[in-house]
């Protein structure tokens, strides 16, 4: 039975929660992986720098991931991954568009297809080839190493990350302090939402770091998972981590402190099969921010709704 089979109108109106064992699209991931990382490169390209990188991040939509419009020369384009139909569409408010096959191909050669089909309609742009927050990494142009596509795996993915921004958009719904929208961050391969106390932060080096947590924060999301972390899992952290903090107790009583990361985990398996997920995903995120917010000495009161 396909993954749309199982969406029968019995589930409609409930998140959808399938497998996504790691061992079984890896390869897709990888691939998937790092073609976000070049259409993420091309908003970096001419999106405004908003605060702590938001203006590099993708949006969860009905279909897939979007950029969002992004301006350029005046207009505006939009690039979207269609995880339905399995299509990588751009188009333009000038009427332009082109469509890419998401399918078993090359990063390299999604590489030159994805410029070429940029300046098929006008768009000139260059992007730094080095695959950002991966370890050993291969240039775009030439990676012919990571060629999978597994359009079941990918449409899974894209479910989980669908009804993950429907659990935490009304965790932050909550709060009425700054906090980022639910968004998904190419360079991680992770959707998440951040809360932020209002103080600023000890300084860190890296370009990167300096600015994503250039204040104090408190973050929760969904990633697939990799090296130490043998499938996908919840995450949670408070930067700067405050004393203590690893030895909180949260809920629900799967989740657990990775020492190697400095988070805490909550794995997806568990959470798909408990007889409320969303009522999981709620209780880990409440639970690691109150964790957080209260040994960091946050003003709970002043940014909570009442």
């Amino acid at each position: 039975m396909s993954l749309r089979e199982q969406l029968s109108p019995a589930t409609a109106g409930e998140p959808f929660w399938p497998a996504l064992p790691l061992e079984e699209w890896e390869d897709t991931y990888h691939t998937l992986h790092m073609w976000t990382q070049m259409v993420g490169k091309v908003r970096m390209a001419f999106a405004p720098l908003e605060n702590h990188w938001w203006n590099t991040a993708f949006y969860v939509n009905v279909s897939g991931l979007t950029t969002s419009p992004i301006p350029y020369r005046g207009e505006l384009f939009e690039i979207q991954f269609d995880f339905m139909t399995h299509r990588l569409e751009i188009r333009t408010s000038y009427g332009a568009s082109r469509i890419l096959a998401l399918a078993p191909k090359s990063v390299a050669t999604f590489y030159h297809e994805l410029l070429s089909a940029l300046r098929a309609i006008g768009i000139e742009v260059e992007i730094n080839t080095k695959p950002q927050e991966v370890p050993a990494s291969i240039p775009f142009d030439q990676d012919e190493t990571h060629r999978s596509y597994n359009p079941e795996y990918a449409h899974r993915c894209w479910r989980i990350l669908l009804s993950t921004h429907i659990v935490l958009d009304e965790f932050r719904s909550r709060f009425i302090g700054k906090s980022s929208p639910v968004h998904f961050f190419w360079g991680s391969f992770d959707l998440s939402c951040t809360r932020f106390s209002g103080r600023s932060a000890p300084p860190r080096k890296g370009v990167i770091t300096s600015e994503a947590y250039s204040h104090e924060c408190s973050n929760v999301g969904w990633w697939p998972g990799g090296g130490a972390v043998k499938g996908p899992a919840f995450f949670a952290y408070t930067a700067p981590e405050p004393p203590g903090y690893s030895q909180q107790r949260i809920r629900p009583d799967g989740a657990f402190y990775h020492e190697q990361l400095r988070e805490f985990l909550l794995m997806y398996d568990e959470v798909r099969q408990a007889k409320s997920p969303g009522i999981e995903i709620l209780e880990f995120a409440q639970s690691t921010y109150e964790a957080g917010a209260n040994l960091a000495g946050w003003d709970r009161a002043s940014l909570e709704k009442r």
